[in-house]
């Protein structure tokens, strides 16, 4: 005998029948907000690391499908939105200091700190420029200037400044160019004001130089006039993909991604272990601020 449903109980089988599907649909689907929260590697890196930094995220993109966001500036500028807290997974200094700012203060993700890149300090002129100038103790780099102002980060927390300053402090020249300079936010910055014409010589990394077709290198700095110039990279503390960061930060230290800023001009740095960082000093006590 076969019994027949009442259309009751067919639309009862209807409604539980849709809504398993509901529930089964809503358990496959990804929360939105969870889903995003890892994809995008937020990263804050100093200004001369555009061109090739850039390339590599490209890269890494296209092979994991992780989303890279880069936010370029003074490393000094990035170092102090990082401990007013600013979202970001990874630091790359281009000095050591301002990354011992951040150690200093234990917003590093232990055991994630290393040397990632080197770069060299050079002279600059516009590319229409005929200048001839060796770099050397006691160079007329006041008489070169003819007038001019010389191009350069802020010498008191751009990286590149203060590379700047203490190269011409060893060479003997700071006081004759010291109330000659057109000082930026970031080497980035130096450098547009050699490119558009409003300052005859600049002092810039390599790699800036090398990005910028309107500027012509006249010189390199020697090695020993200023110190080593190291771009350390870390994962923050508080980054929030760290699993993520970490992938990103070990590709840029492969061979792939060495050649992509090889290609740049940088060079790779040594990896040493940076030297260890004092706790900071009681309140108070007259900690150090770079």
């Amino acid at each position: 005998m076969r019994f027949l449903k009442s259309p009751n109980t067919r639309r009862s089988s209807l409604i539980v029948l849709g809504l398993l599907c509901l529930a089964f649909a809503a358990v496959g689907l990804p929360q939105p907000a969870q889903a995003k929260q890892g994809d995008t590697i937020k990263v804050f890196a100093a200004a001369s690391l555009k061109n090739a930094l850039d390339e590599a995220a490209q890269v890494f993109t296209k092979q994991s499908g992780q989303t890279i966001s880069v936010s370029y500036a003074a490393s000094s500028a990035l170092a102090k939105q990082i401990e007013q807290s600013a979202p970001a997974d990874i630091f790359i200094s281009a000095d050591l200091d301002w990354m011992d700012y951040l150690e200093e203060r234990k917003l590093l993700l232990e055991g994630t700190r290393k040397n990632l890149l080197g770069n060299d300090l050079v002279l600059i002129a516009p590319a229409s420029s005929t200048l001839s100038l060796d770099i050397a103790p006691g160079f007329d780099l006041a008489g070169a200037l003819a007038g001019g102002r010389l191009a350069v980060g802020s010498v008191q927390g751009v990286p590149a400044g203060k590379y700047a300053k203490a190269a011409l402090e060893s060479l003997k020249v700071w006081d004759s160019v010291a109330d000659k300079l057109a000082q930026a936010d970031n080497v980035r910055a130096a450098l547009a004001l050699v490119a558009q014409g409003e300052a005859p010589l600049g002092i810039v990394y390599k790699t800036d130089a090398f990005a910028e077709p309107k500027v012509k290198i006249i010189a390199r700095f020697p090695e020993d006039t200023h110190p080593p110039i190291i771009y350390p990279a870390a994962i923050l503390k508080e980054a929030a993909a760290p699993d993520a960061a970490k992938a990103f930060l070990a590709f840029l230290s492969t061979p792939e991604g060495g050649a992509i800023f090889s290609k740049h001009g940088f060079g790779l740095a040594k990896q040493d272990a940076p030297a260890p960082v004092q706790p900071a000093q009681p309140e108070g006590a007259g900690a150090r601020t770079p």
